[in-house]
């Protein structure tokens, strides 16, 4: 079931970052600025947001099954009608319906983990599928280049796009829930809970007068926006700052995502050896997200560079934290929360990252045409502090609430 989650992640980031692997081609060809390609995403991040909590709450409703099915056709279908776009009011449009599919993705993937992993396990089944983000940007570049070179910016869409529908058939096939699946043995089925009856679901309004809920939800909001920052500007960074060309660029941007890609299954990975030690759940969960917050703030020294190598370092400080960090928050739902309300939960932590993302993709555009990126990377080093501050404030300690 990880696995499958992980290749839908996998997807997810290659069909999100065709974009901006081609923003340099996109933007001269539609002649637009920085705060115009900024709109762009911000389409994108406006319907992330919104359909984060949304999803959770579908999710929560029909099941992981029909849930990741409806997500992961509405982006295919959106990824691919992006090759019809000759204009940034339809760029615009299409940014927007992948942004309603790509955010079920999260929501669902979290609920996979509460329901297929006991809480020591969890972390590191987050780390596997987060994974597949840091992965998706590392294949997105080189082949989505290569791709655009072959066949034209427009074939490209349409071939990135149909890798969702590959997965859709593996998941309709294989997916079941783990207390029925045909292809565990009875004691092993005989593990795991029978899904919660609708009726134990918990209503938005009570959830949110859990204060850990609003300590996710800000933590999100601050932090999340420093992986936008690379994942939305990186291949702009570089063409326009260190002169690079598409093809270079291609090659220069699998680092930092290479690297997230080592901090988002250490992240998981010493949460379980730290768990297995009698460490508690409150004591290993804050400890990495501190570690992952002062990775992050590393970032600002890009400000300080001389080179494209040592910003790339920097950078790669900054992604490695943020993967490290948001693995372990991202398991914070299934530790205060039953498992019926996961989806929620984590859907609602969505929203706080997609509004934050959101408010900073359109901030960035400005600041970078009047100012450059230096204001940018400095803030981006501290909103990860503030985010983990207030996360541990309204969180308080962390508990296993809930078995999967």
């Amino acid at each position: 079931m990880i696995g499958l989650v992980f290749l839908a992640t996998l997807i997810n980031f290659i069909d999100r970052q065709t974009v901006a692997t081609l923003a340099p081609i996109i933007t001269k060809e539609l002649n637009l600025t920085n705060t115009e390609y900024a709109a762009i995403a911000s389409w994108f991040l406006a319907a992330y947001s919104a359909s984060h909590a949304l999803s959770g709450r579908l999710y929560d409703r029909v099941g992981l099954k029909n849930g990741f099915a409806f997500s992961i056709t509405l982006w295919s279908i959106a990824a691919m009608a992006h090759a019809a776009a000759r204009s940034a009011g339809a760029l615009s449009a299409f940014r927007f319906l992948l942004g309603l599919g790509e955010a079920g993705n999260w929501p669902g993937a979290a609920k996979v983990c509460t329901e297929w992993f006991s809480v020591k396990e969890r972390a590191f089944a987050m780390s596997i599928f987060n994974s597949g983000a840091a992965l998706g940007n590392v294949i997105a570049a080189p082949l989505i280049v290569l791709l655009q070179q072959s066949f034209g910016w427009q074939a490209t869409f349409l071939i990135t796009g149909s890798l969702g529908f590959v997965w859709l058939l593996l998941w309709l096939w294989i997916y079941q829930p783990p207390a029925s699946h045909r292809w565990l043995r009875p004691e092993q089925r005989a593990v795991f809970q029978a899904p919660a009856p609708r009726a134990a679901r918990t209503p938005w309004r009570s959830l949110m007068r859990h204060p850990p809920v609003w300590g996710i939800v800000l933590a999100r909001f601050f932090t999340d926006p420093v992986w936008w920052l690379y994942l939305n500007w990186l291949p702009l960074y570089l063409t326009r700052v260190h002169g690079l060309d598409l093809k270079t660029v291609a090659g220069f941007t699998v680092i930092p995502f290479l690297v997230s890609d080592v901090g988002s299954l250490s992240g998981g990975g010493l949460a379980a050896v730290l768990l297995g030690r009698g460490w508690t759940v409150n004591a290993t969960r804050k400890t990495l997200i501190v570690i992952g917050a002062l990775c992050m703030a590393c970032g600002c020294g890009v400000i300080f560079s001389r080179n494209v190598y040592e910003a790339l370092a920097w950078m790669s400080a900054a992604t490695f934290g943020f993967q490290f960090w948001v693995n372990n928050v991202q398991t914070l739902p299934s530790d205060y929360f039953a498992p019926e309300s996961v989806g929620s939960v984590a859907g609602m932590g969505g929203l706080g990252a997609g509004l934050g993302a959101l408010l900073f993709t359109m901030s960035t555009g400005w600041l970078v045409d009047h100012f450059g990126y230096g204001p940018v990377l400095a803030i981006c080093a501290v909103l990860p502090l503030i985010g983990t501050a207030l996360l541990f404030a309204l969180g308080g300690r962390v508990q296993q609430r809930s078995e999967g």
